[in-house]
């Protein structure tokens, strides 16, 4: 017996498998997830979204599953400036922000133009720059656990790599 595929609300799916929905458009568009509309709201097929995010997700692993990560819990909420961070832990200022625009490190609060952000995020990502530092080197994976080389690559170059020559 065949079984029809399930279908979510995109922004469903992109909050379930933990996607960010414009990136998740972006697959539709491209034609690298099936997709339909019912009702005026876009579907997309919940297992091809599934098997999407393992592998952007680093098979569903978080960098709040890493003992790097855990080791830091006293810091967790703990509000530092970027200017502090910068100073305390080595990282650039631009560095920062842009972890921060990915989403690697939250911000806890913001007094006026100044913003704080979690300790233990900085801390995290201080420990794991340290370890993989250099111009133009990627650090983190999409879903903030460290890159590995190999092991991360784009999807787009593993989709290329993956294809037969004729």
């Amino acid at each position: 017996m065949f079984t029809l595929p399930t279908f979510l609300p995109l922004s469903e799916a992109a909050r379930k498998y933990g996607l960010d929905e414009a990136h998740l458009r972006q697959l539709v568009e491209k034609g690298k997830i099936r997709a339909g509309v019912v009702a005026g709201e876009m579907v997309v097929s919940e297992e091809e979204v599934k098997e999407r995010a393992e592998r952007e997700n680093g098979n569903g692993k978080k960098k709040e599953d890493l003992p790097e990560y855990s080791a830091l819990k006293h810091l967790e909420n703990i509000p530092i400036s970027i200017s502090e961070a910068e100073g305390k832990y080595g990282v650039p200022n631009p560095t920062i922000v842009r972890w921060i625009q990915k989403g690697y490190i939250r911000v806890i609060r913001t007094e006026g133009r100044k913003k704080l952000i979690n300790e233990r995020d900085i801390a995290y990502c201080a420990k794991i720059y340290e370890k993989n530092k250099g111009q133009g080197r990627w650090v983190f994976s999409r879903n903030g656990t460290p890159y590995v080389r190999g092991k991360s690559l784009s999807l787009r170059s593993r989709e290329l790599s993956n294809r037969k020559v004729i």
